[in-house]
């Protein structure tokens, strides 16, 4: 019996015996320089095919997330003519003014579901959300997927299953969707990202990733057709208007065995044993984190992608509250005198009840508020997506200023600094205004035309009169607090800093994480990028922009891989690493002897050392 029972499970499941035809179009990038029009071609070459079921669109669809530019593919997509399946990639979330909230108004949904002709396909999101880092699978979505196999239990049923990035380590919990899929029976994986048709092997699942939309350096773009067969998997590339190239690959339908292992290693948790840091205690979010921590005497509150602030207890990490805004939440709390201080991607700043979680005002923006508040005396500077930042009473909820000229939106926390307002945005530009009046006191720019090397990421760090901030282009730059002129700006190959910054607990040393996963540190009162400190600490590749905090004993310093590193501040060697997940570190609440760490992927725990 057990000898028929493996020879089954060796033979391919012809649950099916209808050959379809279905298209995947990917990288699409709307906005971007020939985004629209290539699509454009493709939607009407589609459209006077013969014999294709469905399209599926596999993220990316637009350059950068923007309102028009979604509007925009959405209005090229609404001529095709056939069923269309889509998700949301990197371009579409990490630089999105509305906080990847748009996508899904605009697209219905950001995962799918469906069957056809006997086979199942799920398509997920992978960010990374609105911070850069790797891709990753959000909380919400695995929460998803849990409930959708649950409702769908049949094993036999073939399953493809679709998400932007490879299911490798471009995605930083790639081991966790497949565990899902591998529950099922799995055929292959699609993706995109890369902008090439290549064939993988993600840990036994075949894995496809498709060429991009965009024409490049060619005449016309291009998508892929894939044929279903009942044993069999088939891939041509199609020139819209033109021509259907040769199968270009040819995969057998077999049930993907669940124990096969091969591809990437998976996290590995054991430093954690030997760690002088110890869990006090964890939560787990049903949602993703990319949000900081604030904290009062007794609770800490954060905020989660499915669109809640709560308050977890400092002592027990229990929660106390939760409140629902209409849309994802990237801005950090802020608490002041009872009152909680936060914006949400659905164009609202709100005032809730610290003990009780109960609204007790808000103010509608005109786009998403992905900015986080800075208190003082009583009044909240927050940026948003519309282009105006504003001063608002915390008490009652009332607007005392606003500046309307902001170009590009604003999703960083804004530094107070003699009586100044200081904060880059997504275009390129970085201002200074007036505490009490909101006037504009200077404005400094980059000189980038691209967006993406905007300094609007970082937490500015002020000290000597000097304002000092990094960026994607490489440049760590100091600026006169006074007159907003450049006062040095310098980019090292050596030291490719990014976006995640701090200040020495002395203040004469300005930190900054590099791409190779070092520790710098350039003193306040140099004339130039004069890197006289530097940490023993040896990250691998970094990318996650969040920022560098210290207290007496420890400069703490985040990963995107979910390590968080204690490093002392006079030798710069490496006293404990924790590793909390595979997730990117958000900023962590530094307490006297305790630290309480949030990782984008939905865990939160508090470490004592």
């Amino acid at each position: 019996m057990r000898r028929l029972l493996f020879l089954l499970f060796l033979l391919p499941l012809n649950l099916f015996s209808q050959t379809f035809r279905f298209a995947q179009v990917t990288d699409t990038h709307v906005g971007g320089a020939t985004g629209a029009d290539d699509l454009r071609r493709t939607v009407l070459d589609l459209n006077q095919q013969q014999g294709i079921d469905f399209v599926i669109l596999s993220g990316d669809v637009t350059e950068f997330g923007s309102d028009e530019e979604l509007a925009l593919a959405k209005q090229i997509l609404d001529s095709l003519n056939l069923p269309l399946y889509v998700i949301p990639g990197n371009h579409d979330s990490n630089w999105s003014e509305s906080g990847a909230n748009s996508f899904r108004k605009v697209f219905a949904a950001e995962t799918f579901f469906f069957e056809h002709n006997g086979v199942q396909f799920i398509g997920t999101t992978s960010g990374p959300n609105m911070r850069m880092s790797p891709g990753q699978v959000p909380r919400e979505n695995l929460v998803w997927m849990d409930s959708i196999f649950k409702a769908n239990p049949d094993q036999d049923k073939p399953l493809i299953a679709i998400n932007h990035y490879p299911l490798d380590s471009s995605l930083n919990n790639w081991y966790e969707n497949i565990d899902r899929i591998k529950t099922k029976n799995v055929q292959l994986a699609l993706c995109g990202h890369g902008h090439i048709n290549k064939l993988y092997d993600w840990e036994g699942i075949p894995g496809v990733m498709a060429r991009s939309n965009l024409r490049a350096k060619d005449a016309v773009g291009g998508y892929n057709i894939i044929t279903v067969s009942s044993d069999s998997v088939f891939f041509r590339v199609r020139r819209p208007l033109m021509i259907t190239e040769d199968y270009w690959l040819k995969l057998p339908l077999k049930r993907v065995s669940p124990d096969a292992a091969q591809g990437v290693k998976r996290p590995n948790y054991a430093l954690n044993a030997n760690s002088q840091a110890k869990v006090v205690w964890e939560f787990e979010d049903h949602g993703d984190i990319g949000t900081g921590i604030t904290a009062d005497k007794k609770w800490m509150y954060t905020a989660n992608t499915v669109g809640e602030v709560y308050a977890l207890d400092l002592k027990t990490g229990k929660q106390q509250w939760a409140f629902k805004t209409g849309g994802k939440v990237y801005s950090t709390p802020a608490v002041h005198k009872g009152v909680v201080v936060v914006g949400s991607s659905d164009h609202f700043i709100y005032g809730i009840h610290a003990k009780t979680g109960k609204e007790l005002w808000k103010l509608e923006a005109d786009k998403a508020v992905l900015g986080s508040p800075a208190v003082k005396n009583g009044k909240a500077y927050i940026g948003a997506s519309d282009g105006i930042f504003r001063c608002i009473d915390v008490k009652t909820g009332k607007l005392i200023w606003s500046y309307k000229d902001v170009q590009g939106y604003v999703s960083t926390l804004p530094t107070l600094a003699d009586n100044k307002v200081i904060f880059g945005s997504w275009k390129n530009g970085f201002y200074a205004l007036d505490q009490k009046t909101g006037q504009l006191v200077w404005k400094w720019d980059n000189g980038h035309s691209n967006r993406m090397f905007s300094a609007a990421a970082c937490y500015p760090v002020v000290e000597n009169n000097r304002v000092f901030i990094v960026a994607p282009d490489r440049f760590m730059t100091a600026i006169d607090l006074k007159t907003g002129q450049t006062i040095w700006r310098e980019k090292k190959d050596e030291y490719r800093v990014r976006e995640s910054m701090g200040i020495s607990r002395d203040r004469k040393l300005v930190l900054a994480k590099t791409m190779d996963g070092e520790l710098i540190g350039v003193p306040v009162n140099a004339d130039k990028m004069d890197v006289n400190w530097k940490a023993e600490i040896k990250l691998p590749y970094e990318l996650a922009p969040t920022a560098i905090y210290t207290n007496a004993k420890y400069i703490f310093v985040p990963s995107d891989k979910g390590l968080l590193s204690a490093v002392e501040p006079k030798t710069g060697k490496t006293a404990w690493q924790y590793k909390i997940s595979n997730g990117m570190i958000n900023p962590p609440l530094v307490l006297k002897d305790r630290v309480v760490v949030s990782t984008m992927d939905g865990k939160i725990v508090m470490l004592t050392y």
